[in-house]
């Protein structure tokens, strides 16, 4: 029998009620393989069709990893509901040309979403790109700034040290500030920071995603004609941002708005055109601006993704009430933490301490294999901290349920009684 479209007057009908998704089957359905169980019921609504009805709670566990993360269930259900033929088109948005109206349309779509969560004003071009944050390490120096250019580096962690060590290669950085001696557990006063006066641009990364340290305010250069440059790729989309305030915004897709893949540019358009000689093509923002990310093949999946997270966090009423979400995960986690009387210890200073990523250790480190091989049991994996630096950390990132930090906080409290 031939296959169905999902968008045709008898395709599978998908709903979620509470916790539960439940699908109308009907006698002819598309050839796939699947490992979920299903059940029939009986509803005189639905004669003709066969009811099934899956827990996704008995089939999804709560995932703390750093990245790739976990995305919101809704946003999942929906791409699986659109996967096979997407809109009518008669094609998946994996098999669509990039140039055609169809993916023009959800590329559009996305930034016009995107620019309402943050408000992003004309004045900034916003670039779906590849190669991930850390190119850009290399494309803002390259960018912004001549060979010879002096500009400055704030570094709170790891990833603000490795952007520094990669613009050495294209201009004249001086780490202004470094929490290195400290193993990165603070954010310095703006006041005494030692900014170059000349300084084409200031480079911070706003959270860092291995020690858990997150700017709650922001510097401004000195030199008035200088830029701030922030990479938010693990606390982007989480809270509202002034990016008036920014000359250039970066971001990794994979922590809080969609697959890894994309890379998310938000720079100044008088920035743009200004590029070292030697910069490739594809790293020069003036050429990706002109051609609407479209200058070749993007990211086309990833970008339709991230165009679902940002349309779900509007439907959630916007990044204030995603904010408030945050704060109140992340104030349970640390409460289990401070009051675990030295149990388990979070080094990170409590004014400055991650809304995303929460680093801990226990008191007992021998017992650290036994915690995540036990939370494992229990369904809750990536728990491990970065293997530069040991240790427990839970990514609480927008997609993670509040139920699944209640989970983790009732799994710690139990597991301290058990060892401590």
């Amino acid at each position: 029998m031939a296959a169905t479209s999902l968008n045709a007057p008898n395709a599978p009908l998908l709903q979620k009620t509470h916790q539960t998704h439940v699908f109308l089957k009907p006698i002819s359905t598309i050839p796939c393989q699947t490992s979920a169980k299903r059940f029939s019921i009986s509803c005189s609504a639905t004669t003709q069709d066969r009811l099934s009805v899956q827990s996704q709670s008995q089939d999804r566990v709560f995932n703390f990893a750093a990245g790739p993360a976990t995305l919101p269930e809704n946003v999942l259900l929906k791409a699986q509901s659109e996967l096979y033929n997407w809109h009518g088109s008669g094609m998946s948005v994996m098999e669509m040309s990039h140039r055609g109206k169809d993916f023009r349309s959800i590329i559009e779509k996305a930034e016009t979403h995107l620019r309402s969560l943050l408000n992003i004003p004309e004045n900034y071009a916003v670039l779906f790109l590849q190669g991930g944050a850390t190119t850009q390490f290399a494309a803002v120096p390259l960018n912004l700034c001549a060979p010879g250019d002096s500009v400055d580096y704030l570094v709170t962690g790891s990833w603000g040290d490795k952007a520094f060590k990669e613009a050495k290669k294209y201009c004249n950085p001086k780490v202004i500030w470094s929490g290195k001696s400290e193993n990165y557990v603070r954010v310095p006063s703006f006041d005494g920071l030692e900014l170059n006066p000349n300084g084409k641009y200031l480079h911070i990364c706003a959270n860092e995603t291995i020690y858990g340290v997150e700017f709650k305010d922001y510097p401004v250069p000195r030199n008035p004609n200088g830029v701030l440059v922030a990479d938010m790729s693990s606390n982007f989309c989480s809270k509202p941002v002034d990016v008036t305030k920014f000359g250039l915004i970066y971001a990794g897709a994979q922590k809080n708005v969609g697959p890894s893949g994309v890379c998310i540019v938000i720079v100044r358009k008088d920035l743009l055109g200004n590029a070292q000689e030697i910069t490739p093509v594809m790293l020069d923002y003036k050429i990706h601006a002109d051609n609407n990310s479209l200058y070749n093949t993007p990211p086309c999946y990833g970008i339709y993704m991230c165009g679902l997270v940002f349309e779900d966090l509007l439907k959630q009423g916007g990044l204030e009430e995603v904010e408030k979400k945050n704060q109140k995960k992340a104030g349970i986690l640390y409460n289990a933490i401070d009051e675990s009387k030295g149990f388990y210890r979070c080094p990170v200073e409590k004014s400055v301490r991650s809304l995303m990523n929460v680093p801990f250790t226990l008191e007992k480190s021998e017992l650290e294999a036994e915690f995540l091989k036990e939370a494992e049991k229990e369904k809750m994996v990536q728990l491990k901290g970065h293997r530069s630096v040991g240790g427990m950390r839970a990514s609480i990132y927008n997609a993670m349920p509040l139920a699944g930090v209640e989970k983790l906080v009732a799994f710690m409290k139990d597991f301290q009684a058990k060892h401590a």
